[in-house]
């Protein structure tokens, strides 16, 4: 593992977040270390943000969302499907609040988070099904919530990442909904663990490589999925035809070539395709936005590239 030294200096907060936290085996302690970090890295949200928790009925399931708008905005804006990260097992609508009112002020958009089902209790496809069905619920009621359904994003990160690139791919496969732009921070695709980033951050500090591993093979139930590219991205058979799509990663994490490789996949079959990698920070950088200028510009970076795509004529 590389010196703390090495990593950017904005990445102080996340390192410090983590240490003194209890050994967490279990999906209960791993949930409950979990929100101790999300807390600890959290910031309270503004008053110009309006929220309203809901629930929205698709095929088998009722998922919880939180709609996330700014307050006294005029005519319907556009709208953003947000999953939040926590390799599939962990997170929730809290834990992920201060990323998804981010999202929310500085791209001036309406944003559903997501609280899909979770591992080990509800494997693949539960995850997929209920992001999806948020999707095209949204697709036919954005309305409802001040949201213009012409004007559909998807973004995530981590296992949310996943998520975003599995929808994009769902939409484009079964000609709906159409979306202007697809976000992907730090993404986990579904990559083999040999791949060199692997490798070099397998003992993070923030995500490791056996802990991905686990994530993965819990999801996909071991083998049984693990090729399905609505489960795993990378296996899709064709990558042409998507919406454009920003992919962002952390240079010193696992996953990193993950996003490499999945921008480059894009990039190959003739697509719209960004990819920026935050130097020399890690897994989880956008928790860092309001205490690090350069994990600000981040955000920023990515805020860009949906209001470019969300507001444009």
């Amino acid at each position: 593992m590389k010196p703390e030294s090495f990593f950017h200096p904005d990445m102080r907060p996340l390192l410090d977040a983590r240490k003194g936290m209890p050994p967490a085996t279990t999906p209960k302690e791993m949930r409950r270390a979990w929100t101790l970090y999300a807390r600890a890295l959290a910031a309270p949200r503004p008053s110009e943000i309006t929220t309203q928790d809901r629930t929205i009925p698709t095929p088998g399931h009722d998922v919880p969302v939180r709609v996330y708008r700014p307050a006294g905005a005029r005519g319907p804006l556009p709208c953003i499907v947000y999953m939040h990260g926590g390799g599939f097992m962990l997170g929730d609508l809290d834990s992920s609040d201060t990323s998804a009112w981010g999202l929310c002020a500085d791209v001036n958009a309406v944003v559903v988070s997501v609280d899909y089902r979770l591992t080990p209790e509800h494997p693949y496809p539960a995850a997929f099904d209920d992001s999806f069905g948020v999707l095209r619920w949204l697709s036919q009621h954005a309305a409802e919530i001040g949201g213009d359904p012409a004007r559909l994003a998807v973004s995530g990160e981590s296992a949310g990442g996943n998520l975003a690139a599995a929808l994009a791919l769902a939409a484009r496969d079964r000609g709906s909904p159409a979306l202007r732009a697809c976000a992907m921070v730090y993404p986990c695709t579904g990559e083999e663990t040999t791949l060199p980033s692997y490798v070099e951050y397998k003992d993070g500090p923030s995500l490791t490589t056996p802990r991905m591993e686990m994530y993965t093979d819990v999801y996909c139930s071991g083998a049984k999925h693990r090729r399905d590219p609505y489960a795993s991205p990378a296996f899709a058979s064709d990558f042409s035809n998507l919406p454009p799509t920003f992919v962002h990663s952390a240079e010193c994490d696992p996953i990193r070539d993950d996003g490499r490789m999945y921008a480059a996949k894009i990039a190959q079959a003739g697509g719209s395709v960004t990819y920026r990698e935050a130097k020399r920070m890690l897994h989880g950088f956008l928790r860092a936005r309001l205490t690090g200028a350069a994990a600000r510009a981040e955000h920023e970076a990515l805020c860009d590239f949906l209001r470019a795509h969300l507001h444009a004529d």
